[in-house]
């Protein structure tokens, strides 16, 4: 592959993470040239097969086809074939990063769940959800960081759980309206809620006591990848700082609303984004 197809390929992959105004952009800003386009490449690759489960709510066809090219894809990366131009940029990527494909045949997994079921039983089961869609992003991000310690697998993990619970509890009422329920029925049960609750999107101090208690969870993986944090990857792992920052700031402010996500989508406004991202950029060249 010619360097000029490479850069028109990195090219469109940051186009993409642009126009998605994702919080995650917001967390590499500052990063190197090289190490912010292999992010721009994964981001793309990880827009492009989640839009995969988005479509099927939205009456696509043939989800499931749609999915096996990009696995297709995946393969074609791996081998040095690329076709789409994030595959190409990908390729580049993993070249320079060492990411290994498990990492993204695991998110393409994850994604098949949303195609197959709409209910978790219990948490361990949403659980593996949340690390095949989630998790999987942080074990990638954190070579392309440039981490040193082991145990920042551990925090990638932990973190990438947390973050999807404080998406899952943020969209219980767009999720309820596509007809799904991620919190466990399990839960539910112990908590006196019916699913009809989350469906029709009512609040009540059964929901806002099983939202307490989803929350507790979330907040115990966020305190276990604080503790995975080494400190000879504070400075390089400050992007992941810095989305940890934004989603725990997330969740304060749902916890703030006692749990009240049904009458209006809680959101950080974009000067928050920055001033977290920079808060944790700043903390990171503190000794450790």
């Amino acid at each position: 592959m010619s360097d000029a197809a490479v850069t028109r390929a990195y090219a469109y992959c940051h186009t993409v993470t642009r126009r998605s105004g994702s919080s995650f952009a917001q967390a590499f800003r500052l990063l190197g040239p090289e190490r912010r386009a292999a992010l721009h490449a994964v981001y793309a690759f990880c827009r492009f097969v989640d839009d995969v489960a988005d479509g099927l709510d939205r009456g696509a066809r043939d989800p499931a086809r749609l999915l096996a090219r990009w696995r297709d894809e995946l393969d074609r990366v791996y081998a040095g074939t690329a076709t789409h131009p994030i595959g190409v940029a990908l390729a580049d990527a993993v070249r320079r990063f060492a990411l290994p494909q498990q990492h993204f045949a695991d998110l393409i997994r994850g994604v098949e769940m949303d195609l197959s079921r709409r209910r978790y039983g219990i948490f361990h089961e949403l659980e593996e959800y949340c690390y095949l869609v989630a998790s999987t992003v942080g074990l990638l991000c954190i070579e392309i960081f440039g981490r040193r310690n082991p145990a920042a697998v551990d925090y990638a993990r932990d973190l990438g759980i947390a973050f999807q619970l404080t998406n899952i509890l943020r969209d219980v009422r767009e999720d309820g309206a596509r007809g799904r329920i991620y919190l466990p029925l399990d839960d539910l049960r112990s908590f006196g809620c019916d699913e009809e609750e989350l469906l029709a999107g009512r609040y009540s101090a059964r929901v806002g006591a099983l939202m307490a208690f989803e929350c507790g969870r979330a907040r115990a993986y966020y305190l276990r990848a604080r503790g995975s944090l080494a400190p000879e990857d504070r400075r390089a792992l400050a992007p992941a700082e810095a989305m940890r920052l934004i989603y725990e700031r997330l969740l304060a402010r749902i916890e703030s609303r006692g749990f009240d996500v049904f009458h209006e989508r809680i959101a950080l406004p974009r000067y928050e984004y920055v001033g977290l991202a920079l808060a944790a950029w700043g903390r990171a060249q503190l000794p450790a």
